[in-house]
């Protein structure tokens, strides 16, 4: 694909972000992809934008196998996502549970125009228009505004929390029987009747919790506004790495004093060191399938970084990978990531179908890229607003780790500790 390409220095990178989303939000098909300059370990792009569609692939069935097709095809950029449901082509499952969003399991597109910022040099790469012709488009567009036009949306649970409350018992009671070592279980909350302006609400959202892996990302009527600090899965050249995040602590922003001693209290706690750690053998073992003999390290164990509403525990594993292993091998090894199921992977895929009552669709999923070279960034589809603006529902998920310690008491807590950014976006009081 011949591209049209052009560089300009960029005097501010935070107006300038603004302006670009506002311009790819003109297109009904759009990724932006923020780092908020974030200088954490394999940072990858500081600011990357798809907008406008060549091309794409849309598919609910035989999803992967449809999605390798497009990819070896297209020889071009592609972004999208993938959705939690794609476990049921991969592990022979089903799901049964409503989706009110209706996001399909796998798409992505070619896009008409790529924009990236880095150190503020601005690329443009255009398949149909002057590259100068973007950029006066870009300049032209006002800066976003908090809104106010969230308020007034009623919430409501998907479960209340006494039932939350019993089933994390009965999900101990399965740990105690054997069944599996650590489930992640997610409640949603939803509203039927929002009106929202997806932009604006995006923009408070990540005013509020700006995070490393943040993105918006426009299918038609179907939005994600994102502010995750996960990653899911990179691959540069032959390596292959993971970044899974199991463990959660509270911050004072009140006092850096106390704050620091939270993150303490995080690194040093055993009840997060062991759930961060099974994950990290599963990602080691999911990893070791595709990747060269003894060649799967972890290269950080129990790594506590700090965001604005929490402290979390990440960890890294990276591999070399075999030769000959494409995108979709990848996915049919690792994905759905370790941290948003649980261990064993398939058994706990088959609870979270019992215990919880809504389908995740593209919360637990992820959203990236994949370039010409077949290297590809994706994040963890978490602590994000989704949202049919044809029907008019809106959800978000939270959810943890659940292990025969777990506090179900405090696992509520840490939930609505995880929602907080979402709800203060959206002008929820509890």
């Amino acid at each position: 694909m011949q591209r049209n390409t052009a560089t300009y220095s960029i005097s501010d990178n935070r107006l300038f972000k603004q302006q670009m989303l506002s311009w790819a939000n003109q297109f009904n098909i759009c990724c932006f992809l923020d780092n908020h300059e974030y200088s954490l370990p394999h940072t990858s792009t500081e600011c990357l934008v798809a907008a406008g569609a060549l091309s794409y692939i849309e598919a609910n069935q035989n999803a992967l196998l449809k999605l390798q097709a497009y990819q070896y095809h297209t020889k071009d950029w592609i972004f999208g996502h993938i959705s939690y449901d794609v476990k049921n082509e991969i592990e022979q499952l089903t799901s049964g549970h409503p989706d009110h969003i209706q996001f399909p399991s796998v798409f992505f597109f070619q896009p008409e125009t790529i924009l990236q910022l880095n150190n503020g040099i601005l690329t443009i790469s255009s398949a149909t228009l002057a590259p100068e012709k973007i950029m006066q488009e870009i300049l032209k567009q006002v800066p976003l505004k908090e809104t106010t036009q969230s308020a007034g949306i009623k919430i409501q649970s998907s479960i209340s929390r006494n039932e939350y409350i019993d089933k994390i018992h009965l999900i101990q009671k399965k740990i105690l029987q054997g069944y599996c070592y650590e489930l992640n279980f997610c409640q949603q909350f939803f509203s039927e009747h929002a009106v929202i302006d997806p932009l604006a609400t995006y923009h408070h959202l990540t005013s509020i919790s700006p995070t490393p892996f943040a993105t918006y990302y426009k299918l038609r009527d179907k939005y994600l506004l994102c502010a995750s600090p996960e990653r899911y899965i990179q691959k540069k050249e032959d390596i292959i790495l993971s970044q899974p995040i199991k463990g959660t602590g509270k911050r004072d922003l009140s006092d850096p004093q106390k704050d620091a001693c939270l993150k303490e209290q995080l690194r040093a706690s055993s009840k997060d060191r062991n759930e961060n750690v099974m994950i990290v053998d599963l990602v080691r073992n999911d990893l070791s399938k595709i990747c060269k003999e003894a060649s799967v390290t972890v290269e950080e164990l129990f790594g506590i970084y700090t965001f604005p509403q929490v402290h979390q525990m990440i960890s890294t594993i990276k591999g070399h990978l075999k030769q000959d292993v494409g995108f979709t091998d990848i996915l049919r090894a690792t994905f759905p990531m370790g941290s948003m199921t649980g261990a064993p992977k398939r058994k706990v895929m088959e609870l979270i179908e019992e215990f919880e009552v809504s389908k995740r669709g593209i919360y637990s999923g992820a959203v990236g890229y994949i370039t010409p070279e077949n290297n590809f960034d994706f994040n963890v589809v978490i602590r994000s607003i989704i949202y049919n603006q044809l029907n008019k529902y809106l959800s978000y998920h939270v959810g943890g780790a659940i292990t025969g310690n777990s506090i179900a008491e405090s696992e509520y807590e840490e939930c609505l500790l995880k929602a907080s950014a979402i709800e203060q976006a959206l002008h929820i009081n509890r």
